[in-house]
């Protein structure tokens, strides 16, 4: 059975977690390299907002789980997840081959990090709320292992992940 320090490492959460600079910073401090799966998306596919307006999610999703199998596909790395990449089962199946840190943040501290003017979140909207709260047990239940990250800075986040590394409990 391979320990998170040598396969994959997937974090996963609600928008606004802080999985990409946490995942950056995780990455720095395990020497691994660093993917953030919605600048993948974005690389090969212009920017997020303008496949949601113009394909809507559905495709966008298809877009996601193509990237998401490509990414694991390949050598261990530190892998920011999007926020809604679990919704997907085929993605929690692919997913399952990683160790998948849920970096659990409050809504308050959703609130305060994401700006609403910005464009660049297509999903936060009136229902972002609801989405928020329905997406809890879904992280829960594809989680490794869980750190709350409100009040943390990064590097704190980063501690406690290392810190609180659990072996995993897939067969090998």
């Amino acid at each position: 059975m391979s320990t998170p320090t040598e396969g994959t490492i997937a974090l996963t959460g609600f928008m606004g977690a802080g999985k990409t600079t946490v995942g950056a910073c995780l990455a720095d401090r395990l020497g691994r390299p660093f993917v953030d799966l919605d600048r993948v998306i974005e690389a090969t596919h212009g920017p997020i907002p303008a496949l949601f307006a113009d394909r809507g999610e559905a495709a966008f999703r298809a877009l996601e789980a193509e990237a998401l199998a490509e990414q694991l596909d390949g050598p261990p790395r530190i892998l920011a997840t999007g926020g809604g990449t679990l919704i997907d089962p085929a993605n929690q199946v692919r997913l399952a081959t990683t160790y998948r840190v849920w970096l659990r943040v409050a809504w308050d501290t959703v609130e305060a990090r994401i700006d609403s003017t910005r464009p660049d979140r297509p999903l936060w909207d009136a229902s972002a709320r609801a989405r928020f709260a329905a997406r809890q047990p879904l992280y829960a239940d594809n989680a490794d292992q869980i750190v709350d990250v409100d009040g943390r800075t990064p590097d704190a986040v980063v501690d406690a992940i290392i810190a609180e590394f659990k072996p995993l409990r897939r067969p090998e």
